[in-house]
């Protein structure tokens, strides 16, 4: 079965910038066998209290089995506030921290359980815009237009990009 797709109109043009995500961005972008690999060996590191600042295992329990699943991801912090993206759309972690309402973000030894806010589509531009600016190296494949794009072109793209405000417990 097709994997479904969101359909948005493309802001502006650039030669061969991302072809192919310039149409239709698929609901989840699942990774490829080489990523899933990395992801492994990257979340164990990160579990381990390696990796940058912003770099946390986010931690969830399986909407379905009650196990606990885990992934590395990047952590935006803006404004005081903080901030999950998910560049792949509705993965298995979206989907299961919606049910759950909260995750554990773990670093070395140190577990912090957070509450999740969805951001609605129309606050989503400039945390997109912020996300992707920052984490340019990490997440620019998933992103249809470049980093440094004006806030604007992020409009569009809005319902294809979950993301949540993480609250303290």
């Amino acid at each position: 079965m097709p994997t479904p797709k969101s359909t948005f109109p493309v802001a502006r043009s650039w030669p061969a910038y991302n072809v192919g995500m310039n149409v239709t961005l698929p609901v989840f972008r699942e990774p490829s066998s080489v990523e899933k690999i990395f992801n492994r060996l990257f979340g164990f590191l990160v579990g381990l209290g390696l990796g940058f600042s912003y770099n946390y295992l986010l931690e969830v329990r399986g909407r379905k089995t009650g196990k606990i699943y885990s992934t590395p991801i990047d952590l935006l912090e803006m404004n005081g506030k903080k901030y999950l993206v998910a560049p792949r759309g509705r993965t298995h972690w979206v989907r299961n921290a919606e049910a759950a309402g909260e995750v554990t973000l773990k670093k070395g030894s140190k577990r912090q359980k957070v509450r999740l806010r969805p951001i609605p589509d129309a606050d989503k531009p400039l945390i997109l815009k912020a996300y992707l600016d920052t984490f340019k190296r990490e997440v620019q494949r998933y992103f249809p237009i470049p980093a440094g794009s004006p806030v604007e072109e992020f409009e569009p793209l809005a319902g294809s990009y979950p993301a949540f405000e993480l609250l303290a417990d």
